[in-house]
C-alpha cells in the first residue's frame, strides 16, 4: 500500500483546502519543489500533484512550480499530476517534462471521448479521477453534483484503458474524518484497474483500516492535511503499510 503526499500547488505555494474551496486555502510551504523532496527523504514512493488554479481556469497555471518538482525528484519517484488538463497537447507537454502519470478528472465526465482519445495515445499514463458525493460525481472543483453513479462511470472509465482510478469522497476531503473505507471497497470491487484512496486519512488508524482492505484493489492512499498538520506521521505511515502488506 503506497502512501502519497499530495502537494496541492496555488499561486506558486504548496497549500491544502478544505471540501475544495479554494478561499479556504491554508499555504503550508512558499517553495513546493523543497516538500517534493521532503516527502522523498521521509520514504515517499510516489507524489500527487494538483494545479489547483488551473483545476478552476481549465488550463495549466502552475507550471513553473511543477517542472521546479520534476526537476528536484522526478528522477527518483513517479510523479502524478491533475488540474486543468483538457487536451492532448498539455498532456504530452506534462509527460515530456517528466510527470508519470496524467489525471483527468472534470473533463472526463464533461467529454469522455477525451479521455478515450488520451488512453489511447497515451498508454498506461492516463489516471482519472472521480471525486464523489454520497456516490454521485462531482465536477468543476467540485462545485456541481451530477446524476452520474460512480461505480458505473468508473466501469465505462476501465474500459477505456485508464491505468488507476482515484476515488475522492468529497465530504471528508481536508476534514481528517477518516476514510469512508465502505465507499472506496464498493469501489474498487467492480473494477480490475487499481483504485486510490483521497479523502479523510488522520492518523495510523485510518493507514491500518486501508490496509485491511488493501486486497480488493486498493494500491494506495493519497494524503494531504493529516501530514501537514501533524496528525500523521508520513515516514511511520508508510512503514506501517509495508509492515501490514508483507504480513497479507
Amino acid at each position: 500500500m503506497l502512501m502519497i503526499p499530495a502537494i496541492d500547488l496555488k499561486d506558486g505555494h504548496c497549500v491544502r483546502l478544505r471540501q475544495g474551496l479554494m478561499e479556504d486555502a491554508t499555504v503550508f510551504s512558499e517553495a513546493p519543489a523543497d516538500m517534493a523532496r521532503h516527502w522523498v527523504e521521509q520514504g515517499a514512493r510516489r507524489l500527487h500533484l494538483v494545479d489547483l488554479n488551473g483545476a478552476f481556469a481549465g488550463k495549466p497555471v502552475n507550471e513553473g512550480a511543477i517542472k521546479a518538482i520534476v526537476e528536484a525528484v522526478g528522477g527518483e519517484i513517479p510523479i502524478q499530476l491533475g488540474g486543468g488538463i483538457r487536451d492532448l497537447e498539455t498532456i504530452e507537454r506534462y509527460l515530456d517534462d517528466g510527470i508519470s502519470y496524467v489525471i483527468i478528472g472534470t473533463a472526463a465526465v464533461k467529454n469522455p471521448g477525451f479521455l478515450h482519445e488520451a488512453c489511447d495515445a497515451f498508454p498506461g499514463h492516463i489516471i482519472v479521477g472521480l471525486d464523489a458525493k454520497d456516490g454521485k460525481v462531482a465536477v468543476d472543483g467540485w462545485s456541481k453534483l451530477t446524476g452520474h453513479d460512480v461505480v458505473d462511470l468508473a466501469a465505462r472509465f476501465e474500459g477505456y484503458g485508464v491505468e488507476s482510478v482515484i476515488y475522492t469522497d468529497i465530504g471528508r476531503d481536508g476534514m481528517l474524518s477518516g476514510v469512508n473505507i465502505e465507499a472506496t471497497v464498493k469501489l474498487a470491487q467492480a473494477l480490475t484497474i487499481p483504485v486510490i484512496a483521497s479523502g479523510g486519512i488522520t492518523n495510523l488508524d485510518d493507514v491500518r483500516h486501508l490496509c485491511k482492505v488493501e486486497g480488493e484493489g486498493i494500491m494506495g492512499a493519497i494524503t494531504g492535511r493529516a501530514i501537514y498538520e501533524g496528525t500523521l506521521d508520513f515516514a511511520a505511515a508508510q512503514a506501517l503499510a509495508d509492515e501490514l502488506s508483507e504480513v497479507v
